[in-house]
This record gives structure tokens, C-alpha cells and sequence, in this order.
């Protein structure tokens, strides 16, 4: 089965300009992505470990992002701060 993505214009060129003659674009996200063959992981969770998994990954990012938006935060003020 073959799907379809929606990349930026500019991701798209940064892709290309990283993709080796031999390599397919499927290959060269996999090499960028450091992913994967799905064939190779396929089977390795049951649905419940997988939504278990994704769900933990979520709460990671939202840390990181909580996180990110309290170090603008401080900077931004810090910013202000020294504009005075």
C-alpha cells in the first residue's frame, strides 16, 4: 500500500538537496529519519501496547513543549528587561 504526504515547499527542497542518486525519497526520509522498515518492527505491539506507547510519546512532547514555552518566556522577559 502506498500513501501520499504533504510537505512544505521548503522541506521538499531540503529533502531533495540531501537525497543520493541511488536512493528512492522513501529512502532518504529513512536515512534523514533515522526510521525504521516498517517490516522490520510490524507486529512487535499489540494495539493496546502501541496506543500505550503513543500516548506516553504525547506527554513527552508536551513536557518538552511546556518546557520550551517557559525558556521563551524567561527570554522574552529577560529581553524586555534589558530594553529599560
Amino acid at each position: 500500500m502506498v500513501k501520499t504526504i504533504r510537505v512544505s515547499e521548503e522541506y521538499h527542497k531540503w529533502l531533495s538537496a540531501h537525497k543520493e542518486d541511488d536512493e528512492t525519497m522513501e529512502e532518504t526520509l529513512r536515512r534523514m529519519t533515522r526510521g525504521p522498515h516498517p517490516g522490520d518492527v510490524a507486529g512487535l505491539l499489540t494495539e493496546e501496547e502501541a496506543a500505550d506507547a503513543k500516548e506516553a510519546v504525547n506527554r513527552l512532547r508536551g513536557r518538552d513543549r511546556d518546557r520550551l514555552d517557559t525558556a521563551r518566556s524567561a527570554f522574552e522577559s529577560e529581553g524586555r528587561m534589558n530594553d529599560h
